[in-house]
C-alpha cells in the first residue's frame, strides 16, 4: 500500500520526537513535584501551591496563541531556539529562588518559554509527517508525551521521597541543554506564505490566533480533556475513599501501556479506513471505562477501567488532532494545531476547579457517571460535526 512506502521515521521526525519527549519530561517532573516543594519549602497553603502549577499552564496557553500566529512570520527554527535557550536560562533561576513570589514569577515565565518551544515542535512535526500517513504519524508522535507522562511523575516522586528538590532542578537543566543540542541536527520545515496569506496572519483578529474550521472539533476535545482530568486530579482521593490506593498507583501505568500498544494500530486505521472507525469505538471505550471506574469495588476493576480509558481517551486525543489538521490548508496547520492544544489545555486547566466544586454535592462515584454522560454527549456532537459526513480520503487531503 502507498501508506507503507512513504517513510515516517526519518531523522527529522526522530529528533523532533526525542526533543518533545525531553521537554515533556521536564514538564511532568516539575508539575508533579512543585506543589509539594512550595508547601514544604515556603509553608504555603494548598491553594497557593496549586497556583504554582496553574501559572505554568497559563504561561503555556499564552505562548500557544502567539506561537501559532507568528510561527511562519518570524521563522520556525528561530522561534524554536528562542524558546529553548530561554528555557535553559530560566531553569538556572530555580537555584536562586529565595521567595515564593519569585518562584511564582519564574513558573509563569517558564510556562511561556517552554510553551513556545513545544508549540513549534508540535506544529513543525505536522509538516514532517507524510501527508498520507498523518493519522499514524500523529499517533506515534504523541507517544512522546505519553511516555513522559509515565516516566516524569515516577522519577519526580522517587526523588522527592528523598527530599531533594535540587536534584529535580539539576535534571531539568541538563534536559534543557539536550533540547538545545538535538534540533541542531534536524531540518525544521518552514511554510512559504504568499503575500495574501501573510496579510491574513497580521493584525489581531480572532482568525489570526485560531482557525475557525478546526474550532468545533477541538472545542469538543476540550470537553473530553475536562473529563480525563477528572480522573487525573481526583483518582488519588477517590482511591483513598474506596480503599484501593495500591491498585490506583498502577492505574496510569496500565493506562499508558494500553495507549502505547494501541496507537500505532489506530493511527493506521485512521489513514486507511477513515475517522469513524477509530472515533466511535474510542467513545464507547471511554464511556464504559468511566462507568467501571465509578462502580469499582476491587483493584482489578480499577485497572480494567484504566485500560478502557487508555484505549478510549488515549486514541480520541490523537484522532481529533488529526481530524482538526485535515480541515485546514497547509499554511494554517500551525493555527489548527494551536487551536487544538489551547482547547485541550483549557479543559485540563479548568477541569480540576469546576469538577472540584461538584464533588461535595455529588461525590466521586456520581462524578464519574456524570463524566460518562458528558462523553456520551460528545459522541453525539462528533456525529453532528463530522461523523455523519463520513468523509474519507485515502491518505489525508488538506482542506482549502
Amino acid at each position: 500500500m502507498q501508506t507503507s512506502k512513504t517513510p515516517l521515521w526519518t531523522k527529522d521526525f526522530v529528533i523532533i520526537w526525542l526533543s518533545t519527549f525531553l521537554l515533556a519530561l521536564m514538564y511532568f517532573l516539575t508539575m508533579t513535584t512543585i506543589t509539594a516543594y512550595v508547601i514544604e519549602h515556603f509553608g504555603a497553603s494548598q491553594g497557593t501551591a496549586g497556583l504554582a502549577a496553574s501559572l505554568f499552564i497559563v504561561g503555556v496557553l499564552a505562548a500557544r496563541l502567539f506561537t501559532g500566529k507568528y510561527l511562519d512570520l518570524i521563522g520556525r527554527k528561530k522561534l524554536l531556539y528562542t524558546g529553548l535557550i530561554l528555557s535553559f536560562l530560566v531553569s538556572l533561576f530555580f537555584f536562586t529562588i529565595d521567595s515564593l513570589n519569585f518562584l511564582l514569577l519564574i513558573r509563569f515565565v517558564q510556562g511561556i518559554v517552554m510553551g513556545v518551544a513545544i508549540s513549534v515542535m508540535q506544529i513543525s512535526v505536522m509538516n514532517i509527517i507524510p501527508v498520507n500517513r498523518q493519522g499514524e504519524g500523529i499517533s506515534y508522535y504523541s507517544l512522546s508525551f505519553i511516555l513522559a507522562t509515565a516516566i516524569g511523575p515516577f522519577i519526580g516522586v522517587y526523588i522527592m521521597q528523598m527530599g531533594n528538590m535540587s536534584m529535580i532542578f539539576i535534571i531539568c537543566t541538563l534536559l534543557s541543554i539536550l533540547c538545545i543540542l538535538l534540533p541542531l541536527f534536524a531540518s525544521i520545515p518552514n511554510v512559504e506564505m504568499t503575500y495574501k496569506e501573510r496579510n491574513e496572519m497580521k493584525g489581531f483578529q480572532l482568525t489570526s490566533f485560531i482557525d475557525k474550521r478546526a474550532l468545533p472539533i477541538t472545542a469538543m476535545t476540550g470537553l473530553l480533556a475536562l473529563c480525563y482530568v477528572g480522573i487525573l486530579s481526583f483518582l488519588a482521593t477517590y482511591s483513598m475513599e474506596i480503599n484501593l490506593m495500591t491498585a490506583a498507583s498502577y492505574f496510569f501505568i496500565v493506562y499508558s501501556v494500553c495507549i502505547l500498544v494501541s496507537r500505532p494500530f489506530t493511527g493506521r486505521l485512521l489513514d486507511t479506513r477513515g475517522d469513524n472507525v477509530v472515533m466511535f469505538p474510542s467513545f464507547i471505550l471511554f464511556i464504559v471505562g468511566l462507568l467501571v471506574l465509578s462502580q469499582a469495588e476491587s483493584g482489578i476493576a480499577l485497572l480494567i477501567a484504566g485500560a478502557l480509558i487508555g484505549l478510549g481517551f488515549g486514541n480520541l486525543q490523537s484522532a481529533t488532532q488529526a481530524i482538526a489538521i485535515k480541515k485546514v490548508p497547509q499554511h494554517r496547520i500551525g493555527l489548527a494545531t494551536t487551536t487544538f492544544w489551547v482547547c485541550y489545555d483549557l479543559g485540563i486547566g479548568l477541569g480540576p476547579f469546576l469538577l472540584g466544586m461538584l464533588i461535595p454535592f455529588i461525590g466521586y462515584r456520581n462524578l464519574y457517571v456524570t463524566l460518562a454522560i458528558i462523553v456520551l454527549a460528545c459522541t453525539g456532537l462528533y456525529y453532528l460535526l463530522h461523523g455523519k459526513k463520513n468523509e474519507f480520503d485515502k491518505g489525508v487531503t488538506q482542506g482549502v
